[in-house]
Order: structure tokens, then C-alpha cells, then sequence
């Protein structure tokens, strides 16, 4: 996790395997030029997008998030290389 600070507030980066359930975020970056990073961009993981955390499976399993009005489950592994601004 990562705090940047301007004059105005404090903006916390991190990747979405990190988030909370509940919590909301922008995206800034996808990490990674492959094939994986790609069809995350094609699922609208994209910079700029608003991502809700829903939950993450037991036992590490996949992560459950809201996109675009849908939701969408990626493996913990991928939800590490998406990453994010915590909004609010």
C-alpha cells in the first residue's frame, strides 16, 4: 500500500486483492503486457473505471468484485496486478 499526499487529501494506492468487502476504488494501472493483463482489460478492467470489492473466497480463492454493473470473479494471483486508488 501506498499513501500519496497533495494539499488536499491523502490518496492510498493498492491492488484489489487488498480491499475490504464494501470498499470502492478507481483503477490505475494494470500490471503486465500478457495475455492475462489483456483479457483483464477486456472484462473492463480498465484505468479510470470505478471497481467495487465484494468478498474474496475461502481459502484464497478467487476474488468477487462489481465492474460495469456486473460481477466479476478473478483469481487472487490476477487481482494482484490490478491497481487501485481507494475512493472515499
Amino acid at each position: 500500500m501506498r499513501l500519496v499526499l497533495n494539499s488536499e487529501k491523502v490518496a492510498v494506492t493498492t491492488t484489489l486483492d487488498q480491499l475490504k468487502p464494501g470498499q470502492k476504488a478507481e483503477i490505475l494501472q494494470i500490471h503486465g503486457v500478457d495475455g492475462i493483463a489483456s483479457r483483464l482489460r477486456e472484462m473492463g478492467f480498465v484505468r479510470g473505471e470505478l471497481v467495487k470489492f465484494l468478498r474474496t473466497a475461502p481459502f484464497g480463492g478467487p476474488v468477487k468484485c462489481a465492474i460495469h454493473g456486473s460481477r466479476i470473479a478473478v483469481r487472487g494471483g490476477e487481482a494482484q496486478r490490478i491497481m487501485v486508488q481507494l475512493l472515499g
